[in-house]
């Protein structure tokens, strides 16, 4: 009886996730941010740069999305001068450099990344690039300062893209 009540709960919870998952799957990349607390500051720099429509746009897009925490990691001075009006275009063209045009799955990069020897040049929607790599048993953003991020969430699937975690914004020259 206990075996039974045992994989009903665990046939229970697979199709709750999967139904998480179908639900997210139905929402834009600008929704499925906005769904998630440790997003916050993205969303409102989303906001500020007046990218939201850009966002929900039929893409695909890829999106290398910072955390709370990595945006925390920014000076809070300098976060708060670009979340002015003022500096709309600047914002823009950091959270710009944060965005692949095109779905890629942790899956596809895995492949880009052997095939290139552990690396990979993306072109971003600034026009920009950034490098994918790994390094250390992790996949990594290097940016054209030389700073690093790490990937530290794959595949949050959205309706016109793919969201992946990363631990700090990564900045174009």
């Amino acid at each position: 009886m206990k075996k039974l009540i045992f994989i009903a709960s665990t046939l229970f919870l697979f199709l709750l996730s999967q139904a998480i998952s179908a639900q997210k799957a139905n929402k834009d990349i600008v929704d499925v941010a906005a769904s998630v607390d440790d997003f916050s500051t993205l969303v409102t720099a989303v906001k500020a740069a007046d990218l939201v429509k850009a966002l929900k746009g039929d893409g695909p897009f890829t999106v290398f999305a910072p955390t709370n925490d990595a945006f925390a990691k920014i000076d809070a001075k300098t976060l708060n001068s670009l979340l002015e009006p003022a500096n709309k275009e600047k914002l823009s063209r950091i959270l710009t450099y944060h965005v692949i045009s095109g779905k890629l799955s942790a899956k596809d990069v895995a492949g880009a990344l052997k095939k290139g020897n552990g690396k990979v040049e993306l072109t971003t929607l600034n026009g920009s690039k950034v490098e994918a790599l790994q390094k250390d048993g992790k996949i990594w953003l290097k940016d054209q300062n030389g700073n690093y991020s790490e990937i530290v969430k794959t595949d949050v699937m959205a309706s016109n893209g793919v969201i992946h975690v990363i631990s700090d914004v990564v900045m174009p020259k």
